[in-house]
């Protein structure tokens, strides 16, 4: 790994990422920033890379591998004259990468924290009963009659997994594993042949599994900005998973589950897909576990959930224009993006309820100290500035469990010290820097 170390290894990326820089040619420092992993790169550069920066970048990449590092970013500034600051950050326990760059990545203040969306428990639905069209003594019927020869499961066999599930499963689903105990661990004909007269790829009663929220979680960054949503006529509960969503099969991506705690507007029992691409909601497929079998299946798809007003609300040019707009009791993330106009007061915000997050972009605060007067939040994104005032009057809110440095072309090299401040506040493990010290020629293409 010390070859990493090196100036002169970084030396064809960095001008490769100065190619067409026009700050120095105006006598003023140029800073660049990206990262490489294992497995890919993000750099800012223009058109195909050439054949010298790309092999140094493999050759980085080769050096990660045998390192066992995941990746590493890198912020540099250079002067006109040439002589460069080039700092090496690289991962820590406590930092979710950013997806992309300059942005450092998340601090997790709490080890093994998950935002509040994912914590969300579903809303109990006593009223709920099963859809005219669940008929388990069909579905049994017809089950038998596409698999003659199948092997169903006991009623002992049944209550143990619900014992082990800790719920009582849907008629329908006992009915379809009374038909099919489905233990072919070595049998994959029989598993064809049970997956088309279901028509999913069914799985075993031995592997029926509740989808857990933690499962669907991407990372804080993201989760952090979106909210649960339950429309008042809504099929499925917006969760990001649920001890009632019973995974029996998938499509062969998406896991397929029969819903024994719908929404307002759903049946006990009915079917919904859970989207991998999606980290909260489900669709409806069908609304009982007879109708999917025969293939009566819904046409209509929800939209995505967890990112509108009232809950998550965005202000900043394109989107709302005072923070009074915002001010709404159910509003749980407040997102602050570039704004020409004057700083923004946070005073309309005061005593609401539910707010979580706070994201706003550099110079967009008008007094940071404000922040020090919720006491609900568990995320924060500032700007360095931000970031500095809090720190130097002690007001970094203690019920932070994760935070963001947001940066500018000028905070490059300063965010990682920054950011173990942070870090330190709540014991965690600090980010390694690396600065090197090297002579680049003004020349601005890439060799």
């Amino acid at each position: 790994m010390s070859w990493l170390d090196d100036f002169e290894t970084w030396e064809p990326v960095l001008r490769l990422m100065l190619a067409g820089d026009t700050e120095r040619a105006a006598a003023r420092p140029a800073r660049v920033a990206g990262r490489i992993s294992q497995y890919g790169w993000s750099l800012a550069h223009r058109g195909s890379m050439p054949s010298t920066a790309r092999a140094r970048v493999e050759d980085i990449q080769r050096a990660l591998a045998r390192g066992r590092v995941q990746e590493v970013a890198f912020r540099a500034e250079v002067r006109p004259d040439g002589r460069t600051t080039l700092g090496l950050v690289w991962p820590s326990p406590a930092v979710e990468p950013a997806v992309g760059y300059p942005d450092l990545g998340v601090l997790v203040l709490v080890e093994g924290s998950l935002p509040e969306p994912w914590l969300r428990r579903p809303d109990p639905a006593p009223a709920a009963v099963p859809a005219a069209s669940a008929d388990p003594d069909l579905l049994e019927r017809t089950l038998r009659e596409r698999l003659p020869d199948a092997v169903g499961a006991t009623g002992e066999e049944i209550a143990a997994a619900e014992a082990r599930l800790g719920v009582t499963l849907s008629d329908e689903l006992k009915a379809l594993y009374r038909v099919a105990r489905v233990d072919w661990r070595d049998d994959f004909e029989a598993a064809d042949r049970v997956g088309d007269a279901v028509g999913c790829e069914l799985g075993g009663l031995d592997d029926l599994y509740a989808i857990d929220a933690a499962r669907r979680h991407l990372d804080w960054g993201h989760g952090a900005m979106r909210a649960v949503s339950t429309a008042r006529d809504a099929a499925v509960q917006g969760l990001a998973g649920s001890p009632g969503w019973i995974g029996f099969g998938s499509n062969g991506g998406d896991e397929l589950a029969v819903d024994l705690t719908p929404g307002p507007g759903g049946h006990f029992g009915q079917v919904i897909l859970v989207d991998h691409e999606q980290s909260l909601g489900a669709e409806l497929v069908a609304d009982s576990l007879t109708d999917f079998v025969l293939g009566r299946l819904r046409e209509e798809r929800g939209g995505r959930r967890g990112n509108t007003l009232p809950a998550v609300a965005k202000v900043g040019s394109g989107f709302l224009e005072t923070i009074e707009t915002a001010a709404h009791r159910a509003l749980e993330v407040l997102s602050i993006g570039d704004w020409d106009g004057a700083p923004f007061s946070l005073a309309p915000l005061a005593g609401l309820p539910r707010l979580r997050t706070i994201a706003a972009s550099p110079g967009t605060l008008a007094d940071p100290l404000e922040i020090a007067g919720f006491t609900g939040l568990e995320f924060l994104e500032l700007g360095v500035r931000e970031w500095r005032v809090l720190l130097d009057a002690g007001a970094v809110p203690p019920t932070l469990k994760a935070a963001a440095v947001k940066v500018r072309d000028q905070d490059h090299l300063p965010v990682a010290a920054l950011a173990n401040e942070i870090l330190a506040l709540w014991d965690r493990p600090r980010i390694a820097q690396t600065l090197i010290q090297g002579d680049l020629a003004p020349a601005t293409t890439a060799r």
